[in-house]
């Protein structure tokens, strides 16, 4: 099945977003999901920033579950493009108190804490649920994620919209971030870039875990299942399996784990 586009404005987002993807003129758009309006376990989607994320945090499955939700948030991002200056900010430089943390967001300090690094195509982070992180400005990435749109806002730059202060400190680790969770990844590898423990992410030319649902994500060239074609900037959803043949394209595949 090809998932159908969902386009998602957000402040930070852009109003000329790459031609495939054919986004709504006159929009600012931040996100584009891959969604059938279905209740799936993971979510892919596209991410492309004109300014810096706020300062957030996510909560794993048993924060979310004690506020009434299905699971949270683990999340990995997969560098497309960056600008040369563009950075992410992953982790504390210096551990914290859960008031200096308070503090540091309510004074603006934070951007200072948190640990920037820059970044360049082919750049891959796995973000544990938990990790204070923010995405910089002049970047576009894939986010493989599980399925869970919930996110506490620490610091947003002065924008007008709600924190999250309480509900952040609460689940937020205040540590560095470990650098084995990052790695670079060259076009014509195949690697498993994700492991589990809530879902696995390879790079690779070739079909992989064939026997469970997964989500290909082409970068570029054609795959195709059955009558349905998936170009660069599409995701085609296949169950336990479907068969798949493509053109020996560059491609991320991600499934339950």
């Amino acid at each position: 099945m090809k998932l159908r586009r969902q386009y998602v404005e957000k402040p930070w987002g852009r109003t000329q977003l790459p031609p495939i993807f054919d986004a709504p003129p006159g929009k600012q758009i931040g996100e584009v999901w891959f969604t059938n309006g279905e209740e799936l376990p993971l979510l892919a989607k596209y991410i492309f920033t004109s300014e810096r994320l706020s300062i957030q945090v996510h909560p794993n499955d048993k924060q979310a579950r004690e506020h009434g939700l299905a699971q949270g948030k683990n999340e990995c991002w997969y560098i497309l493009e960056a600008e040369p200056d563009a950075t992410l900010g992953l982790g504390l430089k210096n551990e914290i108190s859960g008031e200096e943390l308070r503090r540091s967001a309510l004074d603006g300090s934070i951007e200072d804490l948190l640990a920037w690094r820059s970044v360049k195509p082919g750049d891959f982070f796995y973000v544990p649920a938990g990790t204070i992180h923010a995405i910089g400005a002049g970047i576009s990435l894939l986010e493989f994620q599980q399925s869970a749109d919930v996110t506490y806002r620490l610091y947003d730059y002065g924008r007008p919209r709600e924190l999250h202060l309480d509900d952040a400190i609460a689940v937020a680790r205040t540590d560095a971030y470990q650098d084995n969770f990052a790695q670079h990844v060259s076009a014509n590898e195949t690697r498993t870039l994700v492991n589990g423990p809530h879902f696995v992410l390879a790079q690779t030319h070739s079909d992989a875990f064939e026997d469970r649902q997964r989500w290909v994500m082409p970068l570029d060239g054609e795959v195709q299942s059955g009558s349905d074609v998936a170009a660069a900037g599409e995701c085609l959803l296949l169950e336990p399996d479907s068969s798949l043949t493509s053109t020996g394209c560059q491609m991320l595949i991600g499934a339950t784990a």
